[in-house]
């Protein structure tokens, strides 16, 4: 039987908690990634955390194995992980599948405004002007 989205997202739900933006500040405060997984044009329109790294969730797979020759080096296996995109479904998702790489902590802080709400500090993005 094939698998829905549906089937997706409590698969990742189920594995990846869910946590709030204090919460995000708090862990990447102690040292853990912020990951943002969303598309370059996302970032450009909406701005993004700072220090937040970017990685799209389409090449996740790649930056996050250490034996591809496309490895990130800030991704590893024994160091947390927040994600986020612009809602949380990206992050829900693409938390599931650095648990499923052996990262052993991974959260889904949702989307950009959970850390706004929490008062994150933010690069706005740049004005294209007229």
């Amino acid at each position: 039987m094939a698998l829905t989205l549906q089937d997706l997202m409590e698969a990742a739900n189920a594995v990846v908690p869910r946590i709030d933006g204090a919460r995000a500040q708090a862990l990447v405060a102690d040292g853990a990634l912020l990951l943002d997984v969303r598309d370059a044009p996302e970032l450009q329109k909406a701005g993004h955390a700072l220090g937040a790294h970017h990685i799209p969730r389409g090449m996740l797979d790649f930056r996050a194995d250490p034996a591809s020759p496309f490895h990130d080096p800030e991704l590893n296996p024994e160091r947390p992980v927040v994600i986020h995109c612009a809602s949380g479904g990206r992050a829900a998702l693409a938390g599931k599948l650095l648990k499923d790489m052996g990262y052993r902590e991974v959260y889904n802080m949702g989307g950009l405004e959970a850390w706004k709400a929490a008062a994150g500090p933010m690069v706005e993005p740049v004005d294209p002007g007229m």
